[in-house]
Protein backbone atom coordinates (compact mmCIF):
# COMPACT_ATOMS: atom_id res chain seq x y z
CA UNK A 1 0.00 0.00 0.00
CA UNK A 2 1.58 3.88 -0.93
CA UNK A 3 2.62 6.10 1.73
CA UNK A 4 0.39 8.97 1.93
CA UNK A 5 3.47 11.42 1.91
CA UNK A 6 6.51 12.08 0.27
CA UNK A 7 8.91 13.43 3.09
CA UNK A 8 11.25 15.03 0.84
CA UNK A 9 9.04 17.14 -1.14
CA UNK A 10 6.60 17.39 1.73
CA UNK A 11 9.22 19.18 3.90
CA UNK A 12 9.46 21.99 1.09
CA UNK A 13 5.62 22.46 0.68
CA UNK A 14 5.03 22.33 4.88
CA UNK A 15 7.48 25.37 5.08
CA UNK A 16 6.36 27.36 2.58
CA UNK A 17 4.68 31.01 2.72
CA UNK A 18 1.62 31.04 4.41
CA UNK A 19 0.30 33.59 1.97
CA UNK A 20 -2.84 31.76 0.61
CA UNK A 21 -3.94 33.99 -2.67
CA UNK A 22 -2.26 32.11 -5.13
CA UNK A 23 0.31 33.74 -7.23
CA UNK A 24 -0.37 34.53 -11.19
CA UNK A 25 1.61 31.73 -12.74
CA UNK A 26 1.55 32.96 -16.54
CA UNK A 27 0.49 34.93 -19.11
CA UNK A 28 -2.58 34.40 -20.74
CA UNK A 29 -1.88 33.06 -24.34
CA UNK A 30 -2.57 35.81 -27.21
CA UNK A 31 -4.22 35.01 -30.48
CA UNK A 32 -1.22 35.77 -32.56
CA UNK A 33 -0.72 33.45 -35.67
CA UNK A 34 1.91 30.57 -34.59
CA UNK A 35 4.78 29.81 -35.98
CA UNK A 36 6.49 26.60 -37.05
CA UNK A 37 8.62 24.80 -34.96
CA UNK A 38 11.99 24.54 -35.69
CA UNK A 39 13.88 21.89 -33.92
CA UNK A 40 17.01 22.57 -32.12
CA UNK A 41 20.32 21.24 -33.93
CA UNK A 42 20.73 17.81 -33.03
CA UNK A 43 17.87 17.25 -31.31
CA UNK A 44 16.37 13.92 -31.82
CA UNK A 45 12.56 13.62 -32.42
CA UNK A 46 10.44 10.70 -30.64
CA UNK A 47 7.72 9.31 -33.18
CA UNK A 48 6.48 7.32 -29.96
CA UNK A 49 7.22 6.54 -26.18
CA UNK A 50 8.41 2.87 -27.10
CA UNK A 51 10.90 4.09 -29.69
CA UNK A 52 14.06 3.42 -28.87
CA UNK A 53 15.62 6.41 -28.38
CA UNK A 54 17.85 7.53 -24.72
CA UNK A 55 16.82 11.91 -25.08
CA UNK A 56 14.60 13.90 -26.36
CA UNK A 57 15.17 17.89 -25.95
CA UNK A 58 11.88 19.60 -24.23
CA UNK A 59 9.79 21.30 -26.70
CA UNK A 60 9.10 24.56 -26.57
CA UNK A 61 5.65 25.15 -24.96
CA UNK A 62 3.37 27.97 -23.85
CA UNK A 63 3.43 28.31 -19.96
CA UNK A 64 -0.46 28.04 -20.11
CA UNK A 65 0.16 24.62 -20.30
CA UNK A 66 1.07 24.64 -16.64
CA UNK A 67 -2.40 26.04 -15.69
CA UNK A 68 -5.87 23.93 -15.17
CA UNK A 69 -7.11 24.30 -18.69
CA UNK A 70 -11.01 22.88 -17.64
CA UNK A 71 -11.16 23.28 -13.67
CA UNK A 72 -15.47 22.40 -13.58
CA UNK A 73 -14.55 18.91 -15.64
CA UNK A 74 -11.22 18.15 -13.54
CA UNK A 75 -13.42 18.80 -10.46
CA UNK A 76 -15.84 16.96 -11.55
CA UNK A 77 -14.55 13.69 -13.18
CA UNK A 78 -12.40 13.91 -9.89
CA UNK A 79 -15.41 13.64 -7.35
CA UNK A 80 -17.20 10.49 -9.38
CA UNK A 81 -13.86 8.68 -8.70
CA UNK A 82 -13.87 9.64 -5.28
CA UNK A 83 -17.11 8.88 -4.24
CA UNK A 84 -16.65 5.50 -6.01
CA UNK A 85 -13.33 4.71 -4.23
CA UNK A 86 -13.60 6.52 -1.00
CA UNK A 87 -15.97 3.84 0.88
CA UNK A 88 -13.56 0.86 -0.21
CA UNK A 89 -10.60 2.17 1.56
CA UNK A 90 -12.23 2.57 5.34
CA UNK A 91 -10.51 4.61 7.76
CA UNK A 92 -11.05 5.96 10.89
CA UNK A 93 -10.52 9.27 10.58
CA UNK A 94 -12.48 9.21 7.10
CA UNK A 95 -15.66 10.58 7.67
CA UNK A 96 -18.92 12.17 6.01
CA UNK A 97 -18.76 15.76 6.27
CA UNK A 98 -21.50 16.94 8.52
CA UNK A 99 -22.49 21.37 8.40
CA UNK A 100 -25.21 20.57 11.06
CA UNK A 101 -22.26 19.89 13.61
CA UNK A 102 -21.80 22.49 16.66
CA UNK A 103 -18.29 24.40 17.04
CA UNK A 104 -17.41 21.99 19.87
CA UNK A 105 -17.53 18.86 17.68
CA UNK A 106 -15.63 20.65 14.33
CA UNK A 107 -13.40 21.14 16.65
CA UNK A 108 -13.09 17.27 17.72
CA UNK A 109 -12.95 16.58 14.35
CA UNK A 110 -9.83 18.71 13.34
CA UNK A 111 -8.35 17.14 16.33
CA UNK A 112 -8.95 13.82 14.82
CA UNK A 113 -8.02 14.54 11.45
CA UNK A 114 -4.77 16.25 12.95
CA UNK A 115 -3.59 13.16 14.16
CA UNK A 116 -4.16 11.43 10.95
CA UNK A 117 -2.16 14.04 8.98
CA UNK A 118 0.83 14.20 11.15
CA UNK A 119 0.92 10.06 11.42
CA UNK A 120 -0.02 9.84 7.63
CA UNK A 121 3.31 11.75 6.84
CA UNK A 122 6.40 9.29 5.47
CA UNK A 123 4.12 6.16 6.79
CA UNK A 124 1.80 3.66 5.10
CA UNK A 125 -1.56 3.55 6.09
CA UNK A 126 -2.11 0.15 7.00
CA UNK A 127 0.45 1.19 9.54
CA UNK A 128 -0.96 4.02 10.74
CA UNK A 129 -4.48 2.82 10.95
CA UNK A 130 -3.97 0.48 14.99
CA UNK A 131 -1.55 3.28 15.87
CA UNK A 132 -4.46 5.37 15.35
CA UNK A 133 -7.26 3.82 17.12
CA UNK A 134 -4.75 3.56 20.16
CA UNK A 135 -3.86 7.34 20.28
CA UNK A 136 -7.50 7.57 20.66
CA UNK A 137 -8.62 5.74 23.02
CA UNK A 138 -5.44 7.28 25.24
CA UNK A 139 -6.23 10.68 24.30
CA UNK A 140 -9.78 11.10 22.99
CA UNK A 141 -10.00 14.89 23.00
CA UNK A 142 -7.41 17.25 22.63
CA UNK A 143 -7.34 18.29 26.28
CA UNK A 144 -6.64 14.47 27.06
CA UNK A 145 -2.86 15.32 24.82
CA UNK A 146 -2.01 18.71 26.20
CA UNK A 147 -2.37 16.72 29.72
CA UNK A 148 -0.15 13.99 28.59
CA UNK A 149 4.16 13.55 29.58
CA UNK A 150 6.15 13.33 26.44
CA UNK A 151 6.96 9.61 27.90
CA UNK A 152 3.41 9.09 27.60
CA UNK A 153 3.62 10.45 23.52
CA UNK A 154 6.30 8.71 22.87
CA UNK A 155 5.62 5.35 24.39
CA UNK A 156 2.43 5.56 22.18
CA UNK A 157 4.54 6.59 18.75
CA UNK A 158 6.96 4.13 19.47
CA UNK A 159 7.88 2.36 16.16
CA UNK A 160 6.38 4.61 13.70
CA UNK A 161 9.80 6.56 13.47
CA UNK A 162 10.37 10.37 13.22
CA UNK A 163 9.18 11.02 17.09
CA UNK A 164 9.79 14.87 16.48
CA UNK A 165 6.06 14.63 15.22
CA UNK A 166 4.61 12.89 18.58
CA UNK A 167 6.91 15.81 20.71
CA UNK A 168 5.30 18.62 17.84
CA UNK A 169 1.45 17.10 18.75
CA UNK A 170 2.11 17.69 22.11
CA UNK A 171 3.33 20.76 22.06
CA UNK A 172 0.57 21.98 19.72
CA UNK A 173 -2.31 20.62 22.03
CA UNK A 174 -0.74 22.05 24.64
CA UNK A 175 -1.00 25.83 22.71
CA UNK A 176 -4.24 24.97 21.27
CA UNK A 177 -5.32 24.31 25.06
CA UNK A 178 -3.30 27.46 26.75
CA UNK A 179 -4.39 29.75 23.89
CA UNK A 180 -7.21 29.00 22.03
CA UNK A 181 -9.77 27.46 25.04
CA UNK A 182 -8.81 23.78 23.49
CA UNK A 183 -10.13 24.37 19.94
CA UNK A 184 -7.46 24.41 16.74
CA UNK A 185 -8.34 27.39 15.00
CA UNK A 186 -10.78 27.02 12.19
CA UNK A 187 -8.78 28.31 9.52
CA UNK A 188 -6.10 27.59 7.73
CA UNK A 189 -4.14 31.02 8.32
CA UNK A 190 -4.20 31.24 11.65
CA UNK A 191 -3.74 27.28 11.98
CA UNK A 192 -0.44 27.45 10.53
CA UNK A 193 1.09 30.55 12.20
CA UNK A 194 -0.07 30.07 15.82
CA UNK A 195 -0.16 25.84 16.17
CA UNK A 196 3.01 24.13 16.06
CA UNK A 197 4.37 21.44 13.90
CA UNK A 198 1.29 22.57 11.50
CA UNK A 199 2.55 23.57 8.08
CA UNK A 200 0.76 25.20 5.18
CA UNK A 201 -0.47 21.48 3.75
CA UNK A 202 -1.65 20.16 7.49
CA UNK A 203 -3.38 22.91 8.23
CA UNK A 204 -4.84 22.99 4.25
CA UNK A 205 -6.43 19.29 4.64
CA UNK A 206 -7.38 20.07 8.40
CA UNK A 207 -9.47 22.84 7.60
CA UNK A 208 -11.13 21.90 4.52
CA UNK A 209 -12.01 18.56 5.65
CA UNK A 210 -12.91 19.36 9.50
CA UNK A 211 -13.97 22.80 9.08
CA UNK A 212 -15.28 23.00 5.22
CA UNK A 213 -12.83 26.14 4.78
CA UNK A 214 -11.77 26.41 0.97
CA UNK A 215 -8.09 26.43 1.14
CA UNK A 216 -6.28 24.07 -1.25
CA UNK A 217 -3.71 21.29 0.06
CA UNK A 218 -0.41 19.95 -1.89
CA UNK A 219 1.03 17.27 0.22
CA UNK A 220 3.78 14.81 -1.85
CA UNK A 221 1.07 12.92 -3.52
CA UNK A 222 -0.55 15.81 -4.94
CA UNK A 223 2.78 17.48 -6.26
CA UNK A 224 3.46 14.38 -8.13
CA UNK A 225 0.03 14.05 -9.69
CA UNK A 226 -0.35 18.20 -10.17
CA UNK A 227 3.12 17.58 -11.80
CA UNK A 228 2.29 14.98 -14.39
CA UNK A 229 -1.49 16.46 -15.28
CA UNK A 230 0.61 19.44 -15.95
CA UNK A 231 3.60 18.11 -17.77
CA UNK A 232 5.48 20.24 -15.67
CA UNK A 233 9.53 19.47 -15.73
CA UNK A 234 10.98 21.98 -13.27
CA UNK A 235 12.67 21.79 -10.47
CA UNK A 236 10.17 20.30 -7.78
CA UNK A 237 11.30 22.40 -4.74
CA UNK A 238 12.00 25.55 -6.39
CA UNK A 239 9.39 28.01 -5.74
CA UNK A 240 7.74 29.08 -9.12
CA UNK A 241 7.10 25.50 -9.37
CA UNK A 242 5.42 25.52 -6.10
CA UNK A 243 3.70 28.74 -7.14
CA UNK A 244 2.23 26.76 -10.25
CA UNK A 245 1.10 23.61 -8.30
CA UNK A 246 -0.58 25.95 -5.29
CA UNK A 247 -2.44 27.42 -7.92
CA UNK A 248 -3.52 24.44 -10.06
CA UNK A 249 -4.60 22.96 -6.58
CA UNK A 250 -6.43 26.21 -5.70
CA UNK A 251 -8.25 26.30 -9.61
CA UNK A 252 -9.46 23.07 -8.79
CA UNK A 253 -10.97 23.52 -5.85
CA UNK A 254 -12.44 27.08 -6.11
CA UNK A 255 -13.00 27.25 -9.95
CA UNK A 256 -14.67 23.40 -9.92
CA UNK A 257 -16.16 23.64 -6.96
CA UNK A 258 -18.24 27.24 -7.80
CA UNK A 259 -19.11 26.03 -11.49
CA UNK A 260 -22.59 25.56 -12.47
CA UNK A 261 -21.99 22.62 -15.51
CA UNK A 262 -20.62 20.64 -11.69
CA UNK A 263 -23.72 18.04 -10.60
CA UNK A 264 -20.92 16.47 -8.39
CA UNK A 265 -20.39 19.45 -6.31
CA UNK A 266 -18.18 18.71 -3.24
CA UNK A 267 -17.23 20.52 0.20
CA UNK A 268 -14.29 21.18 -0.57
CA UNK A 269 -12.83 18.91 2.00
CA UNK A 270 -13.52 15.84 -0.48
CA UNK A 271 -11.73 17.08 -3.40
CA UNK A 272 -8.71 17.69 -1.36
CA UNK A 273 -9.25 14.03 -0.16
CA UNK A 274 -9.84 13.40 -3.86
CA UNK A 275 -6.58 14.84 -4.80
CA UNK A 276 -4.75 12.72 -2.04
CA UNK A 277 -6.10 9.62 -3.07
CA UNK A 278 -5.61 9.72 -6.57
CA UNK A 279 -2.02 10.59 -6.19
CA UNK A 280 -1.74 7.61 -3.37
CA UNK A 281 -3.24 4.69 -5.07
CA UNK A 282 -3.00 5.31 -9.15
CA UNK A 283 -0.77 8.18 -9.57
CA UNK A 284 1.77 6.67 -7.84
CA UNK A 285 5.65 7.25 -7.78
CA UNK A 286 6.87 3.69 -9.79
CA UNK A 287 3.74 2.53 -11.27
CA UNK A 288 1.40 4.30 -12.13
CA UNK A 289 -2.38 3.01 -13.40
CA UNK A 290 -2.75 5.88 -16.48
CA UNK A 291 -5.37 2.99 -17.60
CA UNK A 292 -7.86 3.40 -14.02
CA UNK A 293 -7.04 7.16 -13.99
CA UNK A 294 -10.28 9.26 -13.68
CA UNK A 295 -7.94 12.55 -15.51
CA UNK A 296 -5.97 10.68 -17.77
CA UNK A 297 -7.90 12.23 -20.94
CA UNK A 298 -7.19 15.67 -19.65
CA UNK A 299 -3.80 14.72 -18.68
CA UNK A 300 -1.02 17.06 -20.32
CA UNK A 301 1.79 15.00 -19.18
CA UNK A 302 0.04 11.63 -20.42
CA UNK A 303 -0.85 13.18 -23.49
CA UNK A 304 2.51 14.20 -24.50
CA UNK A 305 3.91 10.79 -23.92
CA UNK A 306 1.86 9.83 -26.50
CA UNK A 307 2.59 9.03 -29.77
CA UNK A 308 -0.31 11.66 -31.21
CA UNK A 309 1.01 14.50 -29.20
CA UNK A 310 5.01 14.07 -29.61
CA UNK A 311 5.07 16.23 -32.56
CA UNK A 312 3.06 19.22 -32.60
CA UNK A 313 4.15 21.81 -35.42
CA UNK A 314 3.08 24.74 -33.89
CA UNK A 315 5.21 26.88 -30.68
CA UNK A 316 4.11 29.98 -29.28
CA UNK A 317 5.46 33.41 -29.52
CA UNK A 318 8.53 34.01 -27.19
CA UNK A 319 6.39 36.17 -24.99
CA UNK A 320 4.75 33.20 -24.33
CA UNK A 321 7.24 30.30 -23.52
CA UNK A 322 7.57 28.30 -20.37
CA UNK A 323 10.76 29.50 -18.79
CA UNK A 324 11.48 26.75 -16.22
CA UNK A 325 10.99 24.06 -17.59
CA UNK A 326 14.28 22.19 -17.85
CA UNK A 327 15.34 19.51 -21.03
CA UNK A 328 13.84 15.98 -20.14
CA UNK A 329 14.96 12.40 -20.59
CA UNK A 330 12.50 10.63 -22.27
CA UNK A 331 11.95 6.84 -21.83
CA UNK A 332 9.21 6.13 -18.95
CA UNK A 333 6.53 8.06 -20.58
CA UNK A 334 4.43 9.94 -17.32
CA UNK A 335 7.64 8.91 -14.88
CA UNK A 336 9.25 12.21 -16.53
CA UNK A 337 7.28 13.93 -14.10
CA UNK A 338 8.10 15.09 -11.90
CA UNK A 339 11.45 16.36 -12.69
CA UNK A 340 14.40 13.70 -10.72
CA UNK A 341 16.88 15.72 -8.31
CA UNK A 342 19.88 13.67 -7.11
CA UNK A 343 19.53 13.75 -3.33
CA UNK A 344 22.31 15.05 -1.32
CA UNK A 345 24.26 12.71 0.95
CA UNK A 346 23.43 11.86 4.01
CA UNK A 347 26.67 12.94 6.23
CA UNK A 348 28.15 10.73 8.28
CA UNK A 349 29.06 10.62 11.75
CA UNK A 350 30.78 8.21 14.65
CA UNK A 351 29.12 8.06 17.99
CA UNK A 352 30.59 6.31 21.15
CA UNK A 353 27.78 4.50 22.90
CA UNK A 354 28.46 3.02 26.45
CA UNK A 355 26.18 0.67 27.41
CA UNK A 356 26.64 1.02 31.22
CA UNK A 357 25.32 -1.45 33.30
CA UNK A 358 25.54 -1.65 36.97
CA UNK A 359 25.30 -5.06 38.71
CA UNK A 360 24.79 -6.12 42.43
CA UNK A 361 26.26 -9.01 44.88
CA UNK A 362 22.81 -10.71 43.82
CA UNK A 363 22.92 -10.58 40.72
CA UNK A 364 20.42 -7.82 40.16
CA UNK A 365 21.05 -5.99 35.95
CA UNK A 366 20.40 -2.57 35.72
CA UNK A 367 21.33 -0.24 32.77
CA UNK A 368 21.69 3.79 32.75
CA UNK A 369 19.86 5.31 30.08
CA UNK A 370 20.14 9.08 29.34
CA UNK A 371 17.09 11.28 27.75
CA UNK A 372 17.90 13.11 25.20
CA UNK A 373 16.32 16.93 24.72
CA UNK A 374 13.11 17.73 24.14
CA UNK A 375 14.14 19.07 20.95
CA UNK A 376 15.85 18.26 17.91
CA UNK A 377 16.43 14.66 16.63
CA UNK A 378 14.75 11.82 18.28
CA UNK A 379 13.53 14.35 21.07
CA UNK A 380 12.55 13.49 24.47
CA UNK A 381 13.76 9.26 23.87
CA UNK A 382 15.87 7.40 26.30
CA UNK A 383 20.05 6.19 25.23
CA UNK A 384 22.31 4.89 26.51
CA UNK A 385 25.16 7.56 27.28
CA UNK A 386 26.64 8.48 24.39
CA UNK A 387 29.76 10.82 23.07
CA UNK A 388 28.10 12.36 19.76
CA UNK A 389 30.53 12.69 16.73
CA UNK A 390 33.54 11.85 17.73
CA UNK A 391 36.46 11.99 16.07
CA UNK A 392 36.71 9.01 12.80
CA UNK A 393 39.88 7.91 13.76
CA UNK A 394 38.78 7.08 17.61
CA UNK A 395 39.83 3.35 18.12
CA UNK A 396 37.93 0.90 20.48
CA UNK A 397 40.85 0.97 23.56
CA UNK A 398 42.41 3.58 25.56
CA UNK A 399 41.25 6.46 23.82
CA UNK A 400 37.37 5.18 24.40
CA UNK A 401 38.01 4.60 27.92
CA UNK A 402 39.44 7.96 28.80
CA UNK A 403 36.36 9.52 26.99
CA UNK A 404 34.04 7.32 29.15
CA UNK A 405 35.99 8.46 32.05
CA UNK A 406 35.40 12.22 31.01
CA UNK A 407 32.21 11.42 30.19
CA UNK A 408 30.57 10.11 33.30
CA UNK A 409 32.67 12.81 35.29
CA UNK A 410 31.60 15.65 33.11
CA UNK A 411 28.36 15.15 31.70
CA UNK A 412 26.31 12.99 34.12
CA UNK A 413 28.43 13.23 37.04
CA UNK A 414 29.25 9.96 37.75
CA UNK A 415 32.52 9.29 39.48
CA UNK A 416 33.74 5.63 39.82
CA UNK A 417 36.95 4.60 40.90
CA UNK A 418 38.36 2.11 37.83
CA UNK A 419 40.27 0.07 39.41
CA UNK A 420 39.02 -0.06 43.34
CA UNK A 421 36.86 -3.24 44.88
CA UNK A 422 35.58 -1.28 48.06
CA UNK A 423 32.03 -2.74 48.30
CA UNK A 424 31.34 1.13 49.44
CA UNK A 425 32.44 2.64 46.26
CA UNK A 426 31.28 1.99 43.06
CA UNK A 427 34.31 0.79 40.42
CA UNK A 428 34.20 -0.24 36.82
CA UNK A 429 35.43 -4.31 36.77
CA UNK A 430 34.83 -5.05 32.84
CA UNK A 431 34.70 -2.60 30.15
CA UNK A 432 34.38 -4.47 26.59
CA UNK A 433 33.99 -3.08 22.72
CA UNK A 434 30.73 -4.41 21.38
CA UNK A 435 31.10 -3.49 17.69
CA UNK A 436 29.65 -1.46 15.40
CA UNK A 437 25.66 -0.56 14.52
CA UNK A 438 25.25 1.41 11.47
CA UNK A 439 21.63 3.18 11.39
CA UNK A 440 20.57 6.08 8.56
CA UNK A 441 18.36 8.88 9.21
CA UNK A 442 17.21 10.85 6.46
CA UNK A 443 20.46 13.11 6.22
CA UNK A 444 22.64 11.71 8.68
CA UNK A 445 24.23 8.02 8.55
CA UNK A 446 24.81 7.14 12.18
CA UNK A 447 27.87 4.48 13.08
CA UNK A 448 27.16 3.89 16.56
CA UNK A 449 30.52 2.43 18.00
CA UNK A 450 28.85 0.75 21.43
CA UNK A 451 31.04 -0.39 24.22
CA UNK A 452 30.28 -2.40 27.39
CA UNK A 453 30.94 -0.99 30.97
CA UNK A 454 30.45 -3.03 33.98
CA UNK A 455 30.51 -1.01 37.33
CA UNK A 456 30.03 -2.71 40.57
CA UNK A 457 29.72 -1.48 44.25
CA UNK A 458 27.28 -0.73 46.84
CA UNK A 459 23.81 -2.32 47.70
CA UNK A 460 22.00 0.16 44.88
CA UNK A 461 23.17 1.64 41.86
CA UNK A 462 24.57 5.14 41.34
CA UNK A 463 22.13 7.86 41.11
CA UNK A 464 23.69 10.93 38.44
CA UNK A 465 22.95 14.29 38.58
CA UNK A 466 20.86 14.84 35.06
CA UNK A 467 22.25 16.63 32.53
CA UNK A 468 20.37 19.70 32.92
CA UNK A 469 20.53 20.08 36.27
CA UNK A 470 22.09 23.47 37.51
CA UNK A 471 25.80 24.12 36.89
CA UNK A 472 26.48 24.32 40.65
CA UNK A 473 24.99 21.52 41.56
CA UNK A 474 27.45 19.35 43.43
CA UNK A 475 29.20 16.05 42.28
CA UNK A 476 27.61 13.64 43.64
CA UNK A 477 29.78 11.77 46.72
CA UNK A 478 31.46 8.34 45.90
CA UNK A 479 29.30 6.90 48.40
CA UNK A 480 25.75 5.14 48.68
CA UNK A 481 22.71 7.14 48.78
CA UNK A 482 18.96 6.62 49.52
CA UNK A 483 17.63 6.04 46.46
CA UNK A 484 15.93 8.29 44.68
CA UNK A 485 11.95 6.94 43.17
CA UNK A 486 11.67 5.69 39.84
CA UNK A 487 9.51 8.20 38.97
CA UNK A 488 12.07 11.25 40.18
CA UNK A 489 15.04 9.44 38.16
CA UNK A 490 12.76 9.33 35.01
CA UNK A 491 11.64 12.87 35.34
CA UNK A 492 15.22 14.30 35.94
CA UNK A 493 16.21 12.73 32.55
CA UNK A 494 18.07 9.82 33.33
CA UNK A 495 17.42 6.62 35.02
CA UNK A 496 18.51 3.01 35.88
CA UNK A 497 16.17 0.05 33.90
CA UNK A 498 15.94 -3.35 34.94
CA UNK A 499 17.67 -5.74 32.15
CA UNK A 500 13.93 -7.08 31.70
CA UNK A 501 12.75 -2.98 30.91
CA UNK A 502 15.06 -2.08 28.82
CA UNK A 503 13.61 -3.12 25.49
CA UNK A 504 10.32 -1.44 26.78
CA UNK A 505 11.68 2.10 27.55
CA UNK A 506 10.81 4.61 25.17
CA UNK A 507 14.07 4.53 22.88
CA UNK A 508 14.38 4.82 19.25
CA UNK A 509 15.43 2.57 16.32
CA UNK A 510 18.97 2.77 16.32
CA UNK A 511 19.27 2.34 20.57
CA UNK A 512 17.22 -0.59 19.92
CA UNK A 513 19.37 -2.26 17.71
CA UNK A 514 22.53 -1.39 19.90
CA UNK A 515 20.89 -3.38 22.57
CA UNK A 516 20.05 -6.22 20.80
CA UNK A 517 23.54 -6.00 19.58
CA UNK A 518 25.05 -5.98 23.40
CA UNK A 519 22.57 -8.71 24.72
CA UNK A 520 24.94 -11.28 22.03
CA UNK A 521 27.65 -10.88 25.07
CA UNK A 522 25.84 -12.72 27.31
CA UNK A 523 22.99 -14.80 25.62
Amino acid sequence: MAKRRVIDIESEVESSSSEYSPPSTARQPTSRKRRKRKEPEGATRVEHPDTDTTREYCPSHAASVHQIQSAASTCRALLQWYTGVSESRGMPWRKPYDPSLSIDARAQRAYEVWISEIMLQQTQVATVIPYYNRWMEKFPTIRDLAAASIDEVNSLWKGLGYYSRASRLLSGAQKTVKDFNGRLPDNAKDMEAHIPGIGRYSAGAICSIAYGEVVPVLDGNVHRLLSRFLALHAQPKAKATLNILWSAANDILTTGARSTENPAIGYPGDVNQALIELGSTICKVRDPNCEECPLRDQCAGYLWSSASKTASDDIPDIEELCTICEPLERGSGVLAFPMKVERKKAREELDLVNVIEWRSKSQQRMFLLVKRPENGLLAGLYEFPTLANVTASISNSTSTESLLSMYLSSKVYLRVDAGSADSESYHIVNTKPVGDVIHVFSHIKKTYRVQWVLLEGCSEPPFPTPLNDDKSTKTPSRRAKQPRSESTQRSSGTAWFDMNEVAEANIGTGVRKVWELTKRLWE
